[in-house]
């Protein structure tokens, strides 16, 4: 089975942990408009961006992306 990534589910994942984004910028080091790109979907994040948020987030990095099953052959 194959997946292909789906639209990024930041916003969800701070809602659900109770953070804003201006407090995960501050704990990355990174300004708020950064994060605001990978919320929004204008932006994905590298695999080590992915891996700190997931961290800091306490959830899988699986979990920052709707993953969609796109079958076998592709």
């Amino acid at each position: 089975m194959t997946y292909k990534v789906g639209r990024c589910l930041l916003r969800e994942r701070l809602y659900e942990s109770g953070m804003t984004q201006t407090q995960l910028a501050n704990k990355l080091k990174i300004t708020v408009q950064q994060i605001n790109k990978y919320a929004s979907g204008r932006q994905g994040m590298s695999l080590q961006v992915a891996k700190n948020i997931a961290s800091i987030l306490h959830c899988q990095m699986e979990e920052l992306y709707e993953w969609i099953e796109v079958g076998d052959d592709e």
